[in-house]
């Protein structure tokens, strides 16, 4: 069914040249019958009497002939105007369809970026909220044992109860992490240096408490090679927003799984899930997520985008929806897009 529009025209053109084929036919059978008649006539003539009724014959062909090529002439026209006008309807409704299809794929691109951006921006609260929990201030400030085992209790109670990060890591002002929440699952964090990692070196930076750092998507090994989607921001003196910085809280959103769920689970029926691509791509047009898993940080998929949100048809004559990150509350997002791509469904049946 979501397909009749391309069948009619389609079968439209395939009428057409049927036509054009068959009349052109007729007419080259009938100019043969002219010629026929003509040299009938010729024959008798130069028969005299004898060749009067063979003349009879061969005028009553050329006056068949001529009615034939009226009719012919007159049905090109007819069909040609018929058809052209079908033609124009299918592709005019094919152009409507195909609109209405692509803005519901590029509402479908928005609502996948929106429930990223919605995630994004819990973790950016996360970070700056747990970066004044007095375990991780105490842990640089006071640098014991006892600190730092607290410290890694208290950062795996959080762990815990919000599931959705891999781990958390308190470094040093020189870039040592000195605390983790997850010490036995992934025991090479502790002691380990992260002083030229961007995370650590932006969280530094840091201007304030209200303030903190959000990574492009990448490959941590330390986390045994996961995809992260790196948060952070620094840990002042005393917990206090404006207190001098003493390291660097860096949280480890696990970012395959949760992203892998929101590009699996946009609204298409179960036939548009065989012909639809859905992903999410950063400001570079980087793939972080797709809905097959397939060139997850290794392929770019380049929009024709002209607009925050939009839809086109690409040179393999796909749909493609889009939308641009709108951000959420004091997450203003990262120039990723949400991306929905459907092939034709003639192409799958």
């Amino acid at each position: 069914m979501a397909n009749q529009p391309e069948r009619i025209v389609e079968l439209s053109r395939q009428v057409e040249r049927i036509s054009h084929d068959k009349i052109a036919s007729i007419v080259d059978i009938n100019q043969q019958a002219r010629y026929l008649s003509l040299n009938a006539r010729i024959e008798a003539a130069r028969s005299g009497e004898a060749g009067r009724g063979f003349a009879v014959v061969a005028n009553q062909v050329q006056h068949v002939s001529e009615q034939i090529t009226d009719i012919a002439d007159s049905l090109r026209q007819e069909l040609a105007g018929s058809i052209a006008d079908l033609i124009a309807l299918g592709e005019s409704t094919l152009g409507e369809i195909r609109a209405h299809e692509g803005r519901r794929l590029a509402d479908l691109a928005l609502n996948m970026i929106e429930t990223m951006d919605r995630n994004l921006y819990e973790r950016s609260c996360d970070v700056r909220w747990w970066a004044t929990d007095a375990a991780v201030v105490d842990v640089l400030e006071a640098g014991s044992a006892a600190a730092r085992h607290h410290a890694s209790q208290r950062l795996g109670v959080i762990l815990d109860s919000y599931t959705v990060y891999l781990d958390l890591w308190v470094a040093d002002a020189s870039g040592r992490v000195v605390a983790c929440g997850r010490p036995a699952r992934y025991p090479g964090v502790v002691g380990s240096d992260v002083s030229h990692a961007q995370w650590f070196r932006r969280g530094m930076a840091t201007a304030s408490g209200s303030d903190y750092v959000a990574q492009d998507i990448d490959v941590e090994p330390r986390l045994g090679g996961a995809q992260v989607a790196a948060y952070a921001t620094a840990i002042r003196a005393g917990g206090q927003r404006d207190g001098k910085p003493l390291g660097v809280l860096g949280i480890f959103f696990d970012w395959a799984h949760q992203a892998g769920t929101v590009v699996r689970s946009v609204g298409l029926s179960e036939e548009e899930w065989g012909r639809t691509r859905c992903l999410l791509v950063d400001a570079n047009y980087r793939v972080i997520a797709a809905s097959d898993g397939k060139g997850v940080l290794a392929d770019r998929h380049y929009l024709q985008a002209e607009a925050r949100r939009g839809h086109y048809q690409n040179a393999e004559q796909a749909l493609v929806g889009y939308a641009l990150t709108p951000g959420y509350e004091t997450y203003t997002g990262m120039g990723w897009y949400g991306v929905v791509v459907q092939q034709p469904s003639d192409r799958f049946g």
